[in-house]
């Protein structure tokens, strides 16, 4: 009789574990490189899109053997948990499909096959609600391979976004500020410091996002938001960067090249800029574009490069230095964690990265608490030009999921005291 009340007890309670468990992005494999997003405003990793709008994931298998890869779609709530909605309520179509859109590597020594998934396509046809989704990358085996979260919004709201200086003087010359004001077209929003919710996004970084902001003030149908801490990021530095369009001759912020297996890159020794000060260097705050010279399609015809970086820096014996950028969304792992060379006295890492123009920068991670610190190697600057994007969500009173419902985006390029 026990038995079958526990029984009972897991089986009613195990769907409400599911409903509560938070997404979690999951890193690919070895093999797998070069994910990105695109769409018809924004390029990169992290890709927020109008409803309606189309979408296009694309990444690279290099095993050459033209594996069947299948994705699924997800939708869910502000915190990331699942939304509750069924799937034909926010997907018109079907998923759980295999991407068709593939080709294999031509005139490179890397093999390697590209795949393209456009949404929306013949089965998947529309995506029906705002909010946020997921997508995850499963092989022939039904085994997980990556998955990544986008974003999509309605024009409901519009969102004032000014960056500034920071209000706290101890941190004036180190944080940048973001203020936000929104606005609702013809939208009665019910209980906003309930119901309203704010997602600040700093370089397309979520790991570094600041979350669930309450509006300070209400101005008839104005939300205000002006905090002195709570809305502050550390401004970091301008991004190192190097390019390799022409693998066979030294580039920009490259030395000198070899050929082995494939073509080695190796790049100029960086240097701590931490206490150094600040000097402006555009930058793509962080992201990375395939380019190749003299050919017609870098989706196939650029070539996979094992890189080489160096830090010129004392060993630091309670924390690991890291590469850090979107090249592999801002993940620390072991294959971006660099090894202390005690005869150069030089931190040294290798990564394999397709033909291109990549952003980086070194961090350091506390070897005890696994804590990030962004500025450690690289400083941090009020005069830093930094992206940011606010996602504002609304949930009504009896409302099944988080619709997202205005997106707004500044630069620090025009900060301001």
């Amino acid at each position: 009789m026990k038995k079958h009340i526990l029984n009972l007890f897991v089986l009613i309670l195990f769907p409400t574990i599911l409903l509560s468990q938070v997404a979690k992005e999951l890193n690919p494999p070895d093999f797998i490189k070069t994910i990105t997003f695109k769409s018809n405003t924004t390029q990169g990793q992290l890709p927020v899109l109008k409803l309606g709008e189309s979408l296009l994931l694309e990444f690279d298998a290099l095993t050459g053997d033209e594996e069947d890869f299948y994705y699924v779609i997800e939708h869910f709530n502000f915190d990331w948990t699942p939304s509750g909605l069924v799937k034909s309520e926010y997907l018109r179509g079907l998923d759980n499909q295999r991407i068709l859109s593939y080709e294999n590597s031509f005139n490179t020594y890397q093999i390697y096959s590209h795949y393209n998934l456009a949404i929306p396509n013949s089965q998947t046809r529309a995506l029906l609600k705002s909010g946020n989704y997921m997508i995850s990358i499963y092989d022939d085996y039904d085994e997980l391979m990556f998955s990544r979260k986008f974003m999509v919004y309605e024009s409901i709201a519009n969102v004032g976004v000014k960056v500034k200086r920071s209000r706290d003087v101890k941190v004036i010359a180190e944080k940048q500020s973001v203020d936000m004001v929104i606005t609702t077209n013809g939208l009665n929003l019910n209980n906003p410091l309930e119901t309203v919710k704010t997602l600040v996004i700093q370089n397309n970084n979520l790991n570094t996002a600041i979350s669930d902001l309450k509006p300070q003030y209400t101005l008839g149908n104005e939300l205000i938001y002006r905090y002195d801490t709570e809305s502050a990021f550390f401004g970091g530095n301008e991004y190192l960067f190097f390019e390799n369009k022409d693998v066979r001759a030294a580039n920009v912020g490259i030395q000198y090249i070899d050929l082995e297996d494939i073509y080695h890159n190796y790049l100029y020794t960086n240097i701590s800029r931490k206490n150094r000060p600040y000097t402006y260097n555009p930058d793509i705050n962080g992201n990375f574009q395939v380019t190749v010279i003299d050919r017609d399609n870098p989706d196939v015809e650029a070539d996979y490069v094992m890189i080489h970086f160096s830090l010129l820096h004392e060993e630091l014996k309670d924390k690991n230095i890291h590469i850090y950028g979107n090249f592999n969304y801002f993940t620390i792992e072991p294959l971006t964690q660099m090894l202390y060379n005690s005869e150069s006295k030089r931190y040294e890492a290798t990564l394999l990265l397709k033909q291109g123009f990549y952003n980086y920068k070194f961090v350091a991670v506390d070897k005890e608490t696994g804590e990030l610190d962004e500025g450690a190697i690289s400083g941090n600057f009020w005069e830093t030009e930094n992206n940011y994007k606010v996602l504002v969500y609304y949930k009504d009173l009896g409302a099944r999921y988080d619709r997202l419902i205005g997106f707004g985006e500044a630069s620090s390029v025009d900060i301001t005291n």
